[in-house]
C-alpha cells in the first residue's frame, strides 16, 4: 500500500470520527438503554468526566451518530438518542463486543 492509498483509506477516516474509548461506550450505552438524558448517561459512565462526556456527545452529534433533542421547558430538558446512522452502526459494534467477550482472555492478558 503506497502513502496515498494509506492516507485515503476509508477506515482511517471513519474510525477517527468515533473510534475512541468514550465514543464507543456512549454509543453502546445509548443502544442498550434507549434515549437518555445527560445525567443518566453520566451515571452509567461514571468514570467519564462531565467535560469528556459533553465533548464526546457533541462530537457524535456533529458526525450524525447521535441526535440531541432540546425541550423548551424550565429547566431545559435535553435527551440523546442514536440517529439513523448510529443505529446502522450498532450491528457492527455489537459484533465487536461479542468478539471481545469471546477473546477477552487472549487480548487482555
Amino acid at each position: 500500500m503506497d502513502n496515498k492509498e494509506y492516507s485515503e483509506c476509508p477506515i482511517r477516516h471513519i474510525v477517527s470520527k468515533f473510534g475512541d474509548k468514550w465514543s464507543l461506550l456512549v454509543l453502546y450505552t445509548i443502544y442498550l438503554n434507549g434515549t437518555m438524558r445527560f445525567s443518566e448517561l453520566h451515571r452509567h459512565m461514571n468514570d467519564c468526566s462531565h467535560k469528556m462526556l459533553s465533548t464526546t456527545l457533541k462530537k457524535l452529534e456533529k458526525h450524525h451518530l447521535v441526535t440531541r433533542q432540546l425541550y423548551a421547558e424550565v429547566p431545559p430538558r435535553v435527551e440523546y438518542s442514536l440517529s439513523v446512522h448510529g443505529q446502522s452502526l450498532m450491528p457492527t459494534l455489537m459484533a465487536l463486543v461479542e468478539w471481545g467477550k469471546e477473546h477477552f482472555e487472549q487480548v487482555c492478558e
